[in-house]
């Protein structure tokens, strides 16, 4: 059977015969296997430092297989601090397999990985359920990974529960008080809920937070950001029971990512906050929908210096300024009596014809003196089109249509404002968006 030790890195290889080099020689999955579990393998003459050291730099399948061809990383296995716990990462077969099956494999090797670790000082711990059923994963086992995890001196943790239903895991947010929570620097949780923000203490070290279908509320936030206060980045997404954005006025240099489906309809002061980017995931806005609704955001922010603001998917609208007789913008709306004083750069991708889109690219432009560069991106995203493969994201013909209409309306109604010292970009869609 092998040591706890040898059984836990075998369960993390791949159910493949992957060929595998070992002192300068080829050997397969499975004879690695059976010099593992003979207790034989190469040996390793170097100081226990230096050889936990090399060990902790390796990925973790690779310093799993290490560990069933050398003794000497063996030893070292148990205290790997980098632990990335999936069912790819596991070696277990998906395809082909029912849910049940993949999610007991899962459960037993994870619990397996977590109890030989126990106490040995994780430094990086992600856990990715998916496909697993969260129905048929016990929380108070997850709770008892996430204890181990959770120890001083970890400095990443991510959480991912995603699950089709509406049942989400109770994070223990007193996992994260005192000393055991301080250290982390990057705090990632998705499908998750979260109560009793009190109980998670001081996060002194966090610059780093991600929250993905997290079921809080704007008061827990608050509460969570306000003893957070080393936290440069925030990423907000889907979290649609935050009615009322907070942010903490001490928070002293800070960027947020905010991807949702409805705008909130309140928001407190973002005294600090310098880079915003928003993304709006919603397949067709209704008329009745404003992207004015966007300003009270800029009038939140007085020291913003970046705001981007992205339609994540070709939006079709039937508000068109161009074909609306009555759609006129020589005298558009008073919307907000507020200046944008630091703010240098705005960009807005999936930029479209809607009367309330033409009238917030004129508002920015006349209340914000300090305005360098304005990009309207008529397609899905110039800047994240796909380099390597010299590709973009893909268009319709409908959204081809928009697009159309949207630099129309940027001639007709932008152009011949843009103030002399801003740097006015408008991106087309090219061949590769087809």
């Amino acid at each position: 059977m092998g040591t706890p030790e040898q059984m836990d890195a075998l369960s993390i290889q791949r159910q493949t015969q992957d060929p595998i080099t070992v002192d300068g020689s080829i050997c397969s999955a499975a004879q690695v296997k059976a010099d593992c579990a003979e207790g034989t393998g190469s040996q390793i003459q170097l100081p226990e430092d230096i050889l936990y050291r090399i060990h902790a730099l390796m990925p973790m399948r690779d310093a799993a297989q290490a560990a069933c061809v050398s003794r000497a990383f063996l030893c070292s296995w148990r205290y790997y601090p980098n632990l990335i716990l999936s069912v790819d990462s596991l070696g277990i077969k998906e395809y082909g397999s029912k849910y049940d099956e993949i999610t007991r494999n899962f459960i037993s090797r994870v619990d397996q990985i977590m109890q030989n670790h126990s106490g040995m000082g994780v430094k990086e711990f992600k856990l990715h359920k998916y496909p697993c059923s969260c129905s048929t994963i016990d929380p108070i086992i997850v709770d008892r990974w996430i204890q181990v995890a959770i120890t001083p001196g970890i400095k990443k943790f991510e959480l991912s529960l995603f699950e089709l239903g509406d049942i989400k895991y109770s994070f223990p947010c007193s996992f994260l008080s005192g000393v055991r929570g301080s250290s982390i620097r990057s705090l990632k949780l998705a499908g998750c809920s979260l109560r009793s923000m009190a109980k998670a203490g001081f996060m002194s070290s966090l610059t780093n937070l991600d929250f993905q279908s997290v079921d809080i509320t704007g008061d827990e936030l608050f509460y969570f950001l306000s003893n957070s206060c080393a936290l440069e980045k925030i990423s907000l997404w889907y979290c649609d029971n935050i009615i009322c954005l907070k942010i903490p006025c001490q928070l002293q240099k800070l960027n947020m990512l905010y991807e949702i489906i409805n705008i909130p309809t309140a928001f407190g002061k973002f005294l600090q906050l310098k880079n915003l980017e928003i993304i709006f995931y919603a397949a067709n806005f209704s008329q009745e929908f404003d992207f004015c609704s966007l300003i009270s955001i800029l009038d939140a922010s007085p020291t913003l210096e970046t705001f981007i603001f992205r339609i994540g998917v070709p939006t079709i609208r039937h508000d068109s300024i161009i074909e609306d007789p009555l759609g006129n913008s020589s005298h558009p709306r008073r919307l907000s009596d507020c200046f944008h004083d630091n703010l240098k750069n705005v960009m807005i991708t999936g930029f479209c014809s809607a009367k309330s889109m033409i009238e917030l690219t004129i508002h920015i432009m006349q209340k914000t003196k300090s305005l360098e560069c304005l990009t309207l991106d008529t397609t899905r995203g110039h800047d994240r089109r796909f380099a390597s493969i010299d590709r973009c994201l893909r268009l319709n013909e409908e959204a081809l249509v928009e697009a159309g209409k949207a630099h129309t309306a940027i001639q007709r109604y932008i152009e011949g404002r843009v103030p002399a010292a801003v740097n006015l970009k408008v991106i087309e869609p090219c061949s590769k968006c087809l």
